[in-house]
């Protein structure tokens, strides 16, 4: 369990942000920070802006209001080429991975290799094959097509391309999404290893309520257009707001958990 540090240690520091689409508002007056070294999952309803959120912190949607600070810098203020630095000390994992199907495993990788440095073709195919091993794939994955791998081999692929810089900060969506029980309980372990071995940072959104239980230092609730509560387990476990109950004492909690989930 990280220990909660000084507001100096937020690496990710969200004031007043609003996000909207049109007329339609996914997010008013949220505040939010993601201490440096933890494991953050955000969890919500549907179509509470969890992915929306991700994306407004990586640049991908443009905030209506507020501020997103991350490294100590609001990205949004800087010009293109500091932007693209800070962006190399972060790495994503879209869901399904999102590799791009024409290239193999190895050239995924070296996507962000060639976006943002200059290196000679060697040094980037025993980048590739370090980062393929690194998220536990065969060596021979990095010839294959995305086509040619299982659901999760294409997530592991993903988070290869994702730590191809070696990042800082890690963000995921929805990383277990898809995968039978036991495959999501080994990309989880494979998470908070390379967090703990990394010294990462992850930002994660998840519905996962074994990875909230299993990797999750602190956990983010939205809902009503904002983060609700932000804490530990041991926290959701005590809330009395309707949908927090339910999600973390339903069904699905009781199982994930065990009995504890279901007790008053």
């Amino acid at each position: 369990m990280v220990v909660p540090p000084s507001g100096d240690d937020a690496i990710i520091r969200i004031r007043g942000l609003r996000t909207q689409f049109g007329t339609h508002v996914v997010h008013d007056s949220l505040d939010l920070d993601v201490w440096r070294g933890e494991i953050l999952g955000v969890v919500g309803g549907s179509g509470t802006g969890k992915s929306v959120l991700l994306r407004a912190i990586i640049g991908l949607v443009t905030p209506a209001a507020g501020r997103i600070e991350v490294f100590g810098q609001d990205l949004a203020q800087l010009p293109p080429d500091e932007r693209r630095q800070f962006e190399q000390r972060w790495g994503v994992l879209f869901q399904d991975g999102a590799l791009f199907s024409s290239l193999t495993v190895a050239q995924n990788i070296q996507v962000p290799l060639k976006e943002h440095l200059n290196l000679p073709q060697t040094l980037m195919d025993e980048i590739a094959a370090l980062k393929v091993a690194m998220v536990g794939l065969p060596p021979d994955a990095g010839a294959k097509y995305p086509s040619e791998l299982s659901g999760g081999m294409r997530k592991r692929a993903g988070l290869a391309r994702a730590l191809a810089l070696d990042p800082e900060l890690l963000f995921l969506d929805e990383p277990t999404a898809g995968l039978d029980p036991i495959g999501a309980a080994n990309f989880d372990n494979l998470i908070r290893s390379l967090q703990r071995s990394l010294g990462l940072t992850v930002f994660m959104v998840t519905h996962d309520l074994d990875s909230l239980h299993a990797i999750c230092d602190r956990i983010a609730v939205l809902a009503e257009k904002q983060v609700l509560v932000v804490g530990p387990m041991s926290d959701m476990l005590q809330q009395t707001h309707p949908w927090i109950r339910e999600y973390f004492h339903g069904p699905r909690a009781r199982a994930a958990l065990g009995d504890t989930a279901g007790v008053s």
